[in-house]
C-alpha cells in the first residue's frame, strides 16, 4: 500500500529569528511551510518550573468568589517535590477528597523558570513549543480568563504592579491597552525562542471566559443595562422588583465558573460532537480579533509576535467564526499556525473527523489524537488489541481523508494537559482514556510501570518520530513522567537536579501504602532525545512519502522515500520472535547504530529498527 503526497516548493529563504524559514506564502488555504518540519514540546507553565519565587501564587490571586469550594485560609504553596498523592494541611483540613483539592494547588511555575530551561530545550532538539494557557486567570488551568489581553500576573516578576496598570486601561479599547511586567517576559522569551529556531504557539478558549472577566463582572453587576448583556449566553436577567435572583446563563458544559460567549446566526440546533454553523457575537468577537493582533504583532510588528494559536474547545463554536478567523489571522501573519482541538464525537468510542476543519478555510492541523489511539492499540497491544493489517488501514483512512498537504501539518500528539502520560496511557489496559485514573479505577496503574511497557512505548515513539505529521512532546513526558489523566497528568516536572519524596504506590487506595521512588529517567530522555536528532537530520522522515511494506500479525514495516533517498522501519510488538523482511541493501539501523543486511531479518521480542543505508 502507498500514498503519494504532494511536496511543497519553496523558491526562496528569509531568515527569521536567526533561523532560515521559507518566505511568506501566498497561498493561505494550504499549512504553513514550516509546520511540518517542528517537533513540538507542550509546555503547562505552573508546572513546568518555579523560577522566581517572589511572584509565587496568594490566596487572593487563585481565588473565585463564586466556587463551589473556596480557597482555604489556611492554604500554602505546595512543594515542587512533595508526594503528589499525599494531601497538604490545608488540604487536609477542607475535608475535601484529593482530586479536589488538586484543584486549588499551585507550585509556582513561571515564565522566568522556562527562561532558565531553554538549554534543556535546545539541547532536546525541540522546534516548536505550544503553550497551554498564559492569559489572566485564577484558575490551574486558565482557561477562565480575567484577562485575555494579558499574560497571567504570577506568571511575571511584578503581580501587584500589573494589577496597577491594569487597572488604568479601558479593556475594550486596544489604544489603551499597556504592557505589564508579565506581557513583556512573555514577549522576551518569545524573541529568546526564536533566536534558538523555535517556533511559539498559545493556547486560547474563545469559546468562554472566567466569572472574573472584567465583561462579565460588569454584566453580572448592572445585568440588561450592561454594555456587555449580549456578550454571554444569559437565560434570564435578574428581576430587581423581586427578592429572589432570576438571573442565569450557560456555562461551558454547565460549569458556571466559564460563561460562554454568546453564539449567534445559528441555521439549525447544535449537535456535540459535530460542527455547526453561526457566529459570535460582534462585541466578543471584535475583542478577540483585537486580543489575537495584540500578541500575534505587538505594537504592530510581527517579528515579535507568536506564530499562531492553539484554539480550545474548537468544536464548541461556529464554523462561520472560524472561517472569519482564519481569514483575520492570516492576513497579519500568512504563515501563521492554527492548530484546533476536536476530539469526541462520542465519548468514549468515537473521535471526530477533523475534515471540516482541515480543508483549507478553518486550521492547519488538529491535535491528531485519531492517529494516536489506534497507534496505542497496536504498540500498546491492550485489551482491545489491533493487528498491524488494522493499524495500518487506521493510519490509511484518516490520512486518505485529509488532502496531501494537511497530512503533514498535523499535530501528532498521544498525551497532553488533558490525557494520560504515556507511560501510564500504555501502563493500563483499558479502553483507551476511559477510567485511566485512581479516582475512577481501583485497579489503575499510576506509579513507574514495569519494563515491558517502557519496551513498547518506546516501540511507538520510535514509530512517532518517522511517521507522517509533526511529533508533538507533552512536557515531562521524555523525562520518564507518569500520571493519569486529570488532574494526575499535570505533576510539576521531574528535573533531574531535584530529589523528589517517594510517591505514594498504591495512591488513594484503601490497602497498605508502599512508596517508591521518582524522578528524572535518564535512560527515557536519552532516547528521546536521539529520535528527535534522527528525525531532524533525515528529511525525508519529514517530506518523504510512505509506504507499508508488511503488516502481518505483530511485525509492522514500512519506507519513507523522496526521490533516491529511503528509510526503512521494522517493530515486533510481540513477546516473541517474528520474521520481517526489508528491502536488500547494506544498512544501519539508527537506534543501535549497528549494520543490518536487508532480507528476512529475525526481529527480536518489542524490537524496532529505523533504517538507513550504509554510506
Amino acid at each position: 500500500m502507498k500514498i503519494k503526497f504532494l511536496l511543497f516548493v519553496v523558491v526562496s529563504l528569509g531568515v527569521i529569528g536567526g533561523c532560515k524559514q521559507p518566505v511568506k506564502q501566498t497561498d493561505v488555504s494550504q499549512p504553513p511551510q514550516w509546520a511540518k518540519n517542528v517537533v513540538w514540546y507542550q509546555i503547562f507553565v505552573e508546572r513546568f518550573a518555579n523560577g522566581d519565587t517572589a511572584n509565587d501564587p496568594t490566596i487572593a490571586s487563585i481565588s473565585t468568589p463564586t466556587s463551589s469550594f473556596p480557597v482555604p485560609d489556611d492554604w500554602a504553596l505546595t512543594p515542587w517535590t512533595s508526594d503528589w498523592f499525599a494531601q497538604e494541611p490545608w488540604a487536609v483540613h477542607s475535608g475535601r477528597d484529593l482530586k479536589e483539592t488538586s484543584q486549588h494547588r499551585r507550585y509556582g511555575g513561571d515564565l522566568q523558570g522556562v527562561m532558565e530551561k531553554l538549554d534543556y530545550l535546545s539541547d532536546l532538539g525541540i522546534t516548536a513549543i505550544y503553550f497551554n494557557p498564559l492569559n489572566d486567570a485564577p484558575s490551574l488551568h486558565k482557561y477562565d480568563a480575567r484577562n485575555y489581553h494579558h499574560i497571567d500576573i504570577n506568571f511575571g516578576p511584578d503581580p501587584e504592579g500589573d494589577l496597577k496598570i491594569m487597572a488604568t486601561e479601558n479593556p475594550t479599547d486596544p489604544a489603551t491597552w499597556k504592557w505589564t511586567s508579565a506581557d513583556r517576559l512573555f514577549l522576551d522569551l518569545v524573541d529568546s525562542l526564536h533566536s534558538r529556531g523555535i517556533r511559539v504557539i498559545v493556547d486560547y478558549s474563545w469559546n468562554h471566559t472566567g466569572v472574573l472577566f472584567w465583561a462579565w463582572q460588569d454584566l453580572v453587576k448592572n445585568q440588561e443595562k450592561s454594555a456587555y448583556k449580549d456578550w454571554y449566553e444569559i437565560v434570564n436577567f435578574d428581576n430587581p422588583a423581586t427578592p429572589e435572583n432570576e438571573f442565569e446563563y450557560k456555562g461551558w458544559l454547565n460549569i458556571m465558573s466559564l460563561p460562554e460567549l454568546k453564539k449567534v446566526d445559528m441555521p439549525a440546533p447544535r449537535v456535540s460532537g459535530h460542527p455547526f454553523e453561526g457566529n459570535i457575537a460582534q462585541g466578543p468577537k471584535q475583542h478577540i480579533f483585537d486580543v489575537t493582533r495584540r500578541w500575534l504583532a505587538p505594537d504592530g510588528d510581527t517579528s515579535r509576535g507568536i506564530d499562531g494559536f492553539r484554539l480550545d474547545v474548537a468544536d464548541q463554536i461556529p464554523m462561520g467564526f472560524w472561517r472569519e478567523y482564519r481569514t483575520y489571522v492570516k492576513s497579519i501573519n500568512p504563515e501563521a499556525y492554527l492548530v484546533g482541538e476536536i476530539w469526541w464525537e462520542k465519548w468514549p468510542d468515537q473521535l471526530m473527523n477533523p475534515v471540516p476543519y482541515c480543508s483549507g478555510d478553518v486550521f492547519d492541523a488538529v491535535m491528531f489524537y485519531q492517529i494516536y489511539r489506534p497507534a496505542r492499540s497496536f504498540f500498546g497491544q491492550p485489551d482491545q488489541a489491533m493487528d498491524a493489517k488494522a493499524f495500518a488501514d487506521s493510519l490509511h483512512f484518516q490520512w486518505n481523508r485529509l488532502s496531501e498537504p494537511y497530512r503533514y501539518s498535523q499535530m501528532n500528539v498521544n498525551a497532553t494537559h488533558d490525557a494520560p502520560r504515556l507511560l501510564t496511557c500504555f501502563a493500563n489496559k483499558g479502553k483507551y482514556k476511559f477510567h485511566n485514573a485512581p479516582y475512577e479505577n481501583p485497579d489503575h496503574i499510576s506509579g513507574i510501570p514495569d519494563d515491558e511497557v517502557f519496551a513498547r512505548v518506546r516501540l511507538y515513539l520510535a514509530h512517532q518520530f518517522t511517521n507522517v505529521g509533526a511529533p508533538s512532546i507533552w512536557a515531562g513526558d521524555e523525562m520518564g513522567m507518569t500520571g493519569g489523566d486529570d488532574p494526575d497528568t499535570r505533576k510539576p516536572l521531574w528535573w533531574p537536579e531535584l530529589s523528589f519524596d517517594q510517591e505514594t504506590r498504591t495512591n488513594i487506595q484503601p490497602v497498605e501504602k508502599q512508596f517508591e521512588p521518582v524522578g528524572f529517567n535518564q535512560q527515557h530522555h536519552d532516547y528521546l532525545k536521539k529520535l528527535i536528532a534522527i528525525r531532524k537530520s533525515n528529511p525525508v522522515l519529514i517530506t518523504g512519502e510512505i509506504e507499508f511494506l508488511q503488516t502481518e500479525g505483530s511485525v509492522l514495516v514500512y519506507k519513507r522515500f523522496a526521490d533516491d533517498e529511503q528509510m526503512v522501519m521494522a517493530f515486533n510488538v510481540a513477546l516473541d520472535e517474528k520474521m520481517a523482511i526489508v528491502p536488500e541493501g547494506d544498512w544501519v539501523n539508527l537506534l543501535t547504530d549497528r549494520p543490518v543486511k536487508g532480507g528476512e531479518l529475525i526481529l527480536a521480542p518489542l524490537e524496532a529498527l529505523v533504517l538507513k543505508v550504509k554510506k
